[in-house]
């Protein structure tokens, strides 16, 4: 059931109240007087925008703002809106990537063929999973489509213009906790940290393939060795890719014989920094030694503090600091022997 283009004030009205410029099939302006600056037109009441042929449902409402809802007319059936005086409809926690809805108070004569006709305005619609009792869910494609299913939560539906109780229910819409909805929710989640990932330690640059400009270049890299680790690493992926033929046999057995030379390099310098450390060693026994010395003579002074012809000149609380300072002193020299 749509709008019929031959009225042009209602299309008008129905393309006003979503924004748009009322414009004709042909493209020409439908009511001269509409003003875009405005983004409204005198004189023309809005029209609920859940009306049929539109397809659109609204986002759910602000809780500290006075929800307006109106009568709903489908194919088969009308939707008629809670009292607004009523507190909204209770809704459990949302579920992680929740796109599945449960959907109770449904008539008895109730059919997926209805179902879909009322709830595929607020998006696709994947599945709808059709229970033998008054209720049912329904799993969308977009999260945010189950905001727009929840704004029906508390209307009355009527089949046609039947009165009868099997053909009369009270929609009541909540969030439903569904396996694939976790699971994708999950996937998406893993997706976005490997994007932070490689955002955080961006992939290394890709090795340039082999040529003969290339190879000497690499070649003098090799006897660098500020450069040496960057070379290596391009020798090896070129050996690696099976850049290796009868052609380049020689320049990679040069290059490789360069890599051969660095290890006696590497070797000097192994051995350059064993002898610092057993220096460093040597200085650390001296420099250790000299606070141990120092530690025992102030172990020492303690101890004759503490003999009898001078604690006795001592008070109470000096004698106290002495015996702690004493002890800490004890268990210093005990740490460095």
């Amino acid at each position: 059931m749509g709008l019929p283009m031959s009225d042009p004030t209602a299309w008008a009205t129905a393309m006003n109240n979503l924004g748009m410029a009322p414009m004709g099939m042909t493209g020409q302006p439908l009511l001269p007087d509409f003003d875009p600056a405005l983004g409204m037109m005198t004189g023309i009441p809005p029209i609920n925008p859940m009306m049929p042929g539109l397809g659109i449902v609204p986002p759910p409402i602000p809780p500290d703002m006075p929800a307006v809802k109106e009568i709903i007319h489908c194919k088969s059936c009308t939707l008629f809106p809670p009292n607004p005086h009523l507190p909204p409809p209770a809704t459990r926690e949302r579920p992680p990537g929740c796109k599945t809805v449960f959907v109770g108070g449904l008539p008895e004569n109730g059919t997926e063929q209805i179902i879909m006709e009322v709830f595929e305005q607020c998006g696709e619609v994947i599945a709808i999973r059709k229970s033998k009792k008054n209720f049912c869910h329904i799993r969308f494609a977009e999260e945010f489509m189950v905001d727009k299913a929840l704004y029906l939560s508390g209307y009355r539906i009527r089949l046609g213009s039947s009165t009868d109780k099997k053909d009369t229910g009270r929609l009541h819409v909540d969030f439903a906790q569904a396996r694939d909805d976790l699971y994708e929710w999950e996937c998406k989640q893993r997706m976005l940290a490997r994007e932070e990932r490689q955002k955080k330690t961006p992939s290394p640059p890709p090795v340039v393939h082999y040529s003969d400009h290339e190879c000497s270049v690499v070649a003098e890299k090799l006897k660098d060795d500020t450069k040496f680790l960057e070379a290596i690493q391009t020798l090896l992926t070129w050996i690696e890719r099976g850049e290796v033929n009868r052609r380049t046999a020689n320049n990679f057995y040069s290059m490789i014989q360069s890599a051969n030379s660095h290890i006696r390099r590497l070797v000097n310098e192994k051995a350059a920094h064993e002898k610092e450390m057993e220096e460093a060693k040597e200085k650390f026994k001296l420099a250790l030694s000299g606070i141990l010395v120092q530690f025992e003579q102030i172990v020492a002074v303690y101890h004759s503090a503490s003999k009898q012809k001078a604690w006795d000149h001592f008070t109470k609380a000096q004698r106290k600091n002495i015996s702690v300072w004493c002890k800490q002193a004890e268990v210093g020299t005990f740490l460095l022997c």
